[in-house]
């Protein structure tokens, strides 16, 4: 059971204080009846909720899947350039989201913002082996002996160990192209690799974790809420082996 006026205010579209003068005002119904007061418990599975005669669903955390672009910071807040939360309309800034790991600020794809702490830190540890996946276009010709490398794992010259990754292969030639699969996610590891075998990034984006891909429809900037069968594919992923 949890107050009205907490479970009014997850929505992010009002604060306890709207709501308290919005029940007051008997603008909000539960269960087709007038809400007697904000402090009014519920259960949330179960009660039917409207507004203003529009019905309100609650949830318990909220996923959103976002395209990100050039020349935003993966943080909730910095004071020296735009974040990602700016990306994000008023009502979803006020859930307190936050990035599901990291991007580099020149990097874009997919990136997932939540409230959601337990089930971000399980999809962001290496115990549980959620693949992430990058296209990746170099300055260089990629070949076999590239993939092997990626394959053995690597250690860097500044000593960052790297586990196996995959590396394959979708264009050779002065500028290759390819998709590279990491389960871990240490800092700039995608290009610090791909650098080590002499083949600098010009381009990143990543485009899937474990089986959730990027939306093809959403365009550079974009971002919508996941469905349930996408929490439970990425729920699914996170198996303790």
């Amino acid at each position: 059971m949890q107050r009205l006026d907490k479970l009014l205010a997850g929505t992010g579209k009002w604060s306890r204080r709207e709501v308290k003068l919005l029940v007051k005002q008997g603008r909000v119904l539960a269960d087709g009846a007038p809400a007697p007061s904000s402090e009014e418990k519920y259960d949330p599975e179960t009660v039917m909720l409207t507004v203003d005669g529009e019905n309100v669903f609650w949830r318990k955390h909220t996923w959103v899947m976002l395209n990100k672009p050039d020349g935003y910071l993966s943080a909730t807040e910095d004071g020296k350039g735009k974040t990602v939360l700016d990306l994000l309309p008023p009502d979803l800034q006020k859930l307190e989201l936050f990035p599901v790991g990291r991007l580099d600020k020149d990097t874009e794809g997919l990136l997932l913002l939540t409230d959601d702490g337990q089930t971000a830190h399980r999809l962001l540890s290496p115990k549980y082996h959620v693949d992430k996946v990058y296209y990746a276009r170099v300055d260089g010709c990629l070949e076999e002996v590239d993939c092997r490398a990626f394959e053995m794992g690597m250690t860097i010259g500044d000593g960052l160990v790297c586990r196996p990754a995959g590396l394959k292969i979708l264009t050779a030639g002065a500028q290759s192209e390819c998709l590279v699969t990491l389960r871990e996610g240490k800092f700039h590891q995608v290009k610090r690799m791909l650098a080590a075998q002499g083949k600098p990034v010009i381009y990143l984006k990543r485009v899937a974790m474990g089986k959730l891909t990027l939306d093809e429809k959403l365009r550079i900037g974009e971002f919508r809420l996941l469905t349930e069968n996408e929490l439970n594919m990425l729920r699914g992923n996170m198996e303790d082996t």
